[in-house]
This record gives structure tokens, sequence and C-alpha cells, in this order.
């Protein structure tokens, strides 16, 4: 066979679009269930304070939002926890993950007590990284 021959039609390089499909296939089923997960600490009933100098800020994928309502519960990952149950949880991720962060929702019309409570639930934890959640407006 000499160089000026036609190539083969199976020495070409091809593109297999069988495996091309399985990862597409498994990329779309992992971001829906992410999505999931995603938003389902906004869907909790409380209503955060407006602040007309809120932007949105670069959310760390391991933060933990800790959610605060009127009477002093703290939710996270829609379980109910109590003061030591709080701090019993947090200091188990602050054991997974050093520099841990965390955001605290809490509702306008929640005691400034609890809000003060779940700062000192992080800070016996070590836990420095602590952003509150706003919603944009006037």
């Amino acid at each position: 066979m000499s160089r000026f021959d036609p190539p083969n039609v199976y020495d070409r390089p091809h593109i297999q679009l069988i495996p091309l499909i399985d990862i597409l296939f498994f990329a779309l089923v992992f971001f829906m269930i992410l999505s999931v997960y995603y938003h389902a600490e906004s869907q909790i009933d409380i209503n955060v304070p407006k602040s007309s100098q809120t932007s949105d800020p670069q959310r760390s994928p391991t933060a933990v939002v800790i959610n605060v309502n009127t009477n002093g519960e703290f939710i996270v990952n829609n379980q109910t926890y109590n003061a030591k149950g709080l701090e019993d949880l947090l200091r188990k991720l602050t054991l997974l993950t050093p520099n841990q962060a965390v955001i605290i929702r809490a509702d306008e019309k929640t005691y400034h007590h609890f809000i003060i409570q779940a700062l000192d639930i992080c800070a016996r934890s070590n836990i420095n990284d602590i952003s509150f959640a706003t919603a944009g407006g006037k």
C-alpha cells in the first residue's frame, strides 16, 4: 500500500455515540438531583429581612444553612434541632470540614436572642465563616 492510496474508512477516527449518550444521561440525572437539594433551604417558610445593599454572594457548596424560625427552632436540611442538637451537628461537621461555612437564615420577626444563640453555637464549634441571608429590596 503506497502513501497515495485513499485511506480506508475504518482507519479514520470516529466518534461513538452510545457512550456520549450515556454520559449525557448521567450528567442530566446528576444536575436534576442537585437542583432538588439546592433549593430545599429556601422553601422553608421564613421571611428574611430586606436590605437595599444585598448582592448575590458566591455560596460555598459545603455551606450549612441554619434556619431560625420565630419559635427559636433551628432547622437544618428540613430537620428541627434544639440548641444542644445543633451544637452536636456543627461539631461533627467541623471535624469533617475544618473551614465549615454557615449561613444563618432567620425570620425577620425572630427574637435577637435566638440569633445570638446560633452565633454562640457556631463559636463553640470553631466556625468562623458565618453569613446572614437577606432578601434584596428597598
